[in-house]
């Protein structure tokens, strides 16, 4: 049976890995989306029935993305040592946990803890590019990869269509538990069916001391994140404390892996222009998406009287579907085109198709067929860009830095996310009506002409790393 070499030389695992295994790992990725995406369309119900506002809503959502943030580099670092597999069964096993939590959570704090528990599902896809990368060739792997991570955001059709139909005929905890269901089964088809791939050889131990400080790094910067944008927020000198302690961390994480044996993160290959362009794109790209993906659902759900359409759960969900749609589908190319066009030239399409569509979602928002394709424009303009940002990252770093490297550019794609839903969320409460509390139209036209904003910064980004890279 043929063997593979990585660059430094290394054997690695017999290539092996069939359709069968590739399938298992993306019914656990369709099962996974289908749990992240079951919030988003019943956002107004949660908030109407737990009593919170849209920047507190905002944080039922971004509580899975915390953990995310802090789980994910951990859970690649941990895969490129122990083997991807194995770390993998034992992930899942924690994101059952938090369904099983939220499906029975009676109240919103066990609901956060639920979440929060779900936010791990976030590490099993550097845990999945591990696997492939180690059983298929570069090519191969780079459409693998496209296909892992369009099932998993395939996930999020499932997710819409089941949401509405279940919180109305049984209730909103139901939509946690049918999808926690799937999870457990298809966890137990991949710890069956794919093979083990044998953990890297190495003389020294994990490097603990660079996992707690960039993990509490990301736990501070998460929290003060969602904390600072909440109804009230915090005072100014409050702000100015956690950006301190944020920074003291990130200060104290440089200089611990600058001297470590065997750092958690090798300082060097986040310096390559290929990974830090990456993670900077990666990061305008989802802080646009992920305001438009909050202020899309919201604008649906306003009361008819008014501006809104009065829309409830079940009519949220059919109105996302073509938006969820076309992320499937764009995440799925996403691999090719970069091996096509390569990065630049797809980032650049989509940055000025997001930031066109935005702008005129501000002025055309009047009719339900306007928000429906601008969601789906900025669904595929985000899928393309940053699976591509992904695919192509993943096949220029070595072998063993596989794991970490993919984890960062997700986790960066978390927390550009998150970013942007908790600041649409602090636009619609700044925007608030005194008498009724509710979003003015107002509001939501200033957080699409920010989107629009965000995301043709892309642009700049794009031409100054060109610049840099002739350089």
């Amino acid at each position: 049976m043929r063997k593979t070499t990585s660059r430094s030389g290394d054997v690695l695992a017999p290539v092996r890995i069939g359709r069968l295994s590739i399938g298992a790992l993306g019914i656990l990725a369709l099962a996974l989306g289908t749990l992240q995406s079951v919030v988003e369309p019943a956002l107004p119900l949660l908030q109407r029935e737990l009593g919170v506002s849209p920047a507190e809503g905002a944080l039922v959502g971004n509580a899975l993305l915390v953990t995310g943030a802090v789980v994910t580099p951990v859970a690649g670092k941990l895969g490129d040592r122990y083997g991807g597999k194995r770390v993998l069964v034992r992930l899942m096993a924690v994101v059952s946990a938090g369904g099983v939590a939220a499906a029975l959570a009676p109240n919103l704090p066990v609901l956060l803890f639920g979440q929060v528990l779900q936010g791990a599902m976030v590490g099993a896809l550097p845990l999945s590019f591990i696997l492939v990368r180690k059983h298929l060739p570069a090519g191969a792997s780079q459409v693998a990869i496209g296909l892992v991570v369009a099932l998993f955001t395939g996930g999020g059709i499932v997710g819409t269509l089941i949401a509405g139909p279940i919180a109305d005929g049984l209730s909103w905890h139901g939509m946690f538990a049918l999808p926690t269901l799937a999870v457990v089964v298809a966890t137990a088809a991949v710890a069956r069916l794919l093979p083990h791939d044998p953990p890297l050889r190495s003389g020294h131990g994990i490097d603990w001391p660079g996992v707690l400080l960039l993990s509490g790094t990301l736990l501070a910067f998460m929290l003060g994140l969602v904390t600072a944008t909440r109804d009230g927020g915090l005072p100014p000198l409050a702000v100015c404390a956690v950006a301190l302690l944020v920074a003291a961390l990130a200060a104290g994480w440089v200089a611990v892996e600058r001297r470590a044996v065997s750092p958690m993160v090798d300082l060097r290959m986040l310096a390559k222009p290929a990974m830090w362009h990456a993670c900077v794109l990666t990061l305008v790209i989802t802080a646009s998406f992920g305001m438009a993906a909050f202020l899309l659902p919201q604008l649906f759900g306003v009361s008819a009287d008014g501006y809104g359409f009065g829309a409830g759960t079940t009519d949220i969900g059919l109105f996302l579907l073509p938006g969820a749609v076309a992320g499937a589908v764009s995440d799925s190319v996403g691999g090719i085109a970069a091996r096509r066009f390569g990065p630049r030239a797809v980032v650049v399409v989509g940055a000025v198709v997001t930031a066109g569509t935005m702008i005129a979602l501000a002025s055309l928002h009047t009719a339900e067929w306007q928000l429906v394709l601008a969601k789906v424009l900025t669904a595929f303009a985000a899928g393309v860009g940053t699976t591509t940002l992904l695919a192509g990252t993943a096949t220029a770093i070595e072998t063993a830095d596989i794991g970490i490297a993919t984890g960062l550019l997700v986790v960066t794609r978390v927390i550009g996310v998150a970013l942007g839903a908790q600041a649409a969320g602090a636009v619609l409460d700044a925007g608030a009506e005194p008498m009724t509390g509710l979003p003015a139209e107002s509001a939501f036209v200033t957080g699409f002409m920010a989107a629009g904003l965000v995301a043709a910064s892309s642009l700049f980004v794009v031409r100054l790393t060109k610049k840099g890279a002739q350089a």
